[in-house]
């Protein structure tokens, strides 16, 4: 008889853990698909802000509630390298003009609405490599986005790319939580561990 009880006690010992696991797993899940998205970043158009190699959690785009100027975001174009993600800044929302265009100086601006982008974030000086003057205004439901590294990125500036509509965006990313290896020592510098801005 106690072999008995033995035998069943350890079948529902293994009944219960599989119970929780599937538990636990689903809540994983759950996780993962509405709140957090983890990427890594593939190429170098947002450099100095992020690193090729850095992983990032993202806030799903469930739950990001609406976009703006400055935000950092993950997207999805079919059009563009077979759907890979690329991650890039959002420059405009829907229903407003940006304008890339020369100063008096002879060197290139972005400006939103008529103002003038004052963007300490980006890598170095805007080179022509796109057309320009540029003129657009975004459409319903879309945002136009640029990468930080403005001369090494394809963004909305690129036909492929254009304007990117809110369904096609994973989320807004929030932080780094594994920076990239640096190219040159190869090391990853756990000082760039956090906030994204």
């Amino acid at each position: 008889m106690e072999g008995k009880k033995e035998k069943r006690s350890f079948l529902y010992d293994i009944y219960s853990l599989l119970h929780d696991l599937v538990y636990i797993l689903a809540a994983i899940t759950l996780v993962f698909v509405f709140l957090v998205r983890l990427v890594g970043v593939n190429g170098e158009s947002m450099l100095p802000t992020l690193y090729h190699g850095d992983y990032l959690a993202l806030q799903s785009n469930v739950i990001m509630g609406d976009l703006e100027y400055g935000d950092i975001v993950v997207a999805r174009k079919l059009e563009f390298r077979d759907g890979e993600p690329i991650v890039k800044r959002v420059i405009a929302t829907e229903g407003q003009t940006v304008r890339i265009d020369y100063d008096n100086n002879g060197e290139l601006y972005v400006s939103v609405d008529g103002v003038v982008l004052d963007e300490p974030y980006i890598n170095e000086e805007m080179l022509p490599i796109y057309e320009v003057p540029m003129e657009v205004t975004v459409e319903k439901d879309c945002i136009f986005v640029m990468g930080d590294n403005r001369n090494h990125s394809s963004d909305s500036r690129v036909e492929s790319i254009g304007q990117i509509k809110l369904d096609q965006v994973l989320g807004k990313v929030l932080c780094i939580i594994l920076p990239g290896k640096d190219a040159v020592t190869g090391e990853r510098d756990f000082g760039r561990f956090g906030a994204v801005s």
